[in-house]
């Protein structure tokens, strides 16, 4: 039911929300299948088939619907050109558009959760032996905060993947007499959702190996996420759950991408 209303507030703010959202999920549904038998053998948590409850619908998707009620209440249902100032003529002052800011934020957030699924779900097969992002140090695979070459570039790769998919629809609403250009309007989704894929995955991996318990079982053979007997400690304090920290993530994305595009617009 989550899941629903995520989908429907995000399709009645904007059929480029809607689009973002499906790249996230689609993408994100089939990576989590994928080499699921090498997964269980390290992930406490693995749920075969990538199945999401409402905790996960709601860490993941809750800032990027948040953003579209705040875009619905300055905007309207509808698409605007991805332009932080306008002028109601060449002659006046421009002025601070915020429904571009609401737009970014939930652009922002579906990047960061997109680019970070990414990240874990190639990057714990594809990328290696992890290394902490703290300390540098080797640690098991499944650690949280534990990044690899790969998953870094495919965190980049997921972003953009959101981004692109934000601009698909854009053609087709966009107004001949808006001074813009589609390229300008490309431009400008692939790099917000290609910085928020990289720098959200970056964040998430950061709380994970200071505010999230990781230790190593030697009876499961494998990372767990709460500390008992016969669970060595690797890294984090005992404070956040993933889902938390994919939430905290999410938020600090969509406050820190939006703000950045505002110093340098």
């Amino acid at each position: 039911m989550l899941a629903i209303l995520v989908g429907f507030l995000l399709t009645a703010a904007s059929a480029c929300f809607c689009s973002s959202l499906l790249a996230f999920f689609i993408t994100s549904s089939r990576l989590t299948k994928w080499r699921g038998k090498e997964k269980r053998k390290y992930e406490a948590d693995y749920k075969e088939g990538g199945q999401r409850n409402w905790v996960q619908v709601l860490c993941n998707g809750g800032v990027a619907s948040a953003a579209a009620l705040l875009y619905l209440g300055s905007a309207g249902m509808g698409e605007t050109p991805v332009s932080l100032w306008r002028r109601s003529d060449p002659a006046a002052p421009r002025q601070l558009h915020l429904p571009t800011l609401y737009a970014i934020a939930s652009l922002a957030a579906l990047s960061c959760s997109c680019g970070d699924t990414w990240a874990s779900e190639i990057g714990s097969v594809a990328g290696g032996t992890p290394r902490l992002i703290t300390t540098w140090k080797q640690v098991p695979r499944g650690t949280n905060g534990g990044v690899s070459v790969v998953g870094v570039l495919c965190s980049l790769v997921g972003g953009l993947v959101v981004g692109a998919a934000y601009f698909l629809p854009l053609p087709l609403f966009l107004d001949s007499n808006e001074s813009v250009t589609l390229s300008s309007q490309l431009a400008v989704a692939v790099v917000v959702g290609g910085t928020a894929g990289f720098v959200g995955s970056l964040v998430d991996s950061v709380l994970g190996a200071t505010v999230q318990f990781s230790g190593y079982s030697e009876k499961l053979g494998r990372v767990v996420n709460a500390p008992g007997p016969g669970v060595r400690h690797v890294s984090g304090l005992d404070v956040l759950g993933n889902h938390a920290v994919n939430f905290v993530s999410s938020l600090i994305t969509a406050v820190v991408v939006p703000l950045g595009y505002y110093a340098f617009s």
